[in-house]
Formats: structure tokens, C-alpha cells, sequence
């Protein structure tokens, strides 16, 4: 991967107004960030053993903002701006390739695979005693 240019886009001086500076920063966060998000950055590199190949997939997420400010007035002459920027990656799951047949794998949470089938026996268990409650509380 080679690294971004770093000239290509112009860095924020003390002569530019903040909404200049605010757009030029705004401009080299999204350059940098962006010239990382690659191919390997999602699937990651393949690893081969024993005839499979294994490649891990991860779901990347970005995020920027910005903003400018300006008051005019009698005595009041201000000008202001920021931004920032937010980049994740979580891995999901993995690509398969056996036998010349691919299969996605998705990571399971463990928590989810405990909770969904103990919250389905409660609510099983629950709701017919709770129906019962609810009709009698009607006929009387």
C-alpha cells in the first residue's frame, strides 16, 4: 500500500479564514482515511493450510463532520471552524475456500446464542400464566 500524497491537498496556515482551514483539514482526513480503506483493510490477507484458504472479512465503518462559524457585528468580528473524523473495523466473519467451493462463516456472539433461546423458554413459560391472569381478571 503506498502512502497518501501529502501535498495534494493544502494544510491550514495562520492566513486562511477557519472556514478555509476548517474545509481544507476536512479535506486531508477524508484523503488519509480513505487511502487506507483497501481491499486487505475489509477481507484482510488469505491464509492457506492443508489445501484451504481462509480469508477474514471485517466491516469498516467511517464517519466525518465538520463546521464553520462567523459573527458580524459592531464590535464583534469572529470567525471559527473544526472537524473530525472517525474510522472502525470489526471483524464479521471469514471466507472458506475448500475444494473449489467458497462459504461465507459468519462470527457468532456466544452471549446471543445463550440469551435468544433463554429469553424465548421464559417468555414460553410466562405468557401462558399471564393469559390465563388477563382472562379471569375479564369474566370477573
Amino acid at each position: 500500500m503506498t502512502a497518501p500524497d501529502e501535498t495534494a491537498l493544502p494544510i491550514p496556515s495562520a492566513n486562511m479564514t477557519a472556514s478555509h482551514a476548517s474545509v481544507a483539514m476536512m479535506e486531508r482526513l477524508a484523503n488519509g482515511i480513505g487511502s487506507r480503506a483497501s481491499v486487505t483493510v475489509v477481507y484482510g490477507e488469505p491464509v492457506t493450510a492443508a489445501g484451504v484458504t481462509v480469508i477474514p472479512v471485517a466491516k469498516v465503518s467511517f464517519g466525518f463532520g465538520g463546521g464553520t462559524g462567523s459573527e458580524a457585528g459592531a464590535a464583534k468580528a469572529s470567525d471559527g471552524g473544526g472537524g473530525g473524523g472517525k474510522a472502525g473495523a470489526r471483524p464479521c466473519g471469514f471466507i472458506e475456500i475448500k475444494n473449489g467451493s467458497a462459504t461465507y462463516k459468519p462470527l457468532r456472539n456466544p452471549w446471543l446464542d445463550v440469551l435468544v433461546p433463554l429469553a424465548a423458554l421464559v417468555a414460553g413459560t410466562a405468557v401462558p400464566g399471564l393469559a390465563r391472569r388477563l382472562a379471569e381478571r375479564r369474566l370477573t
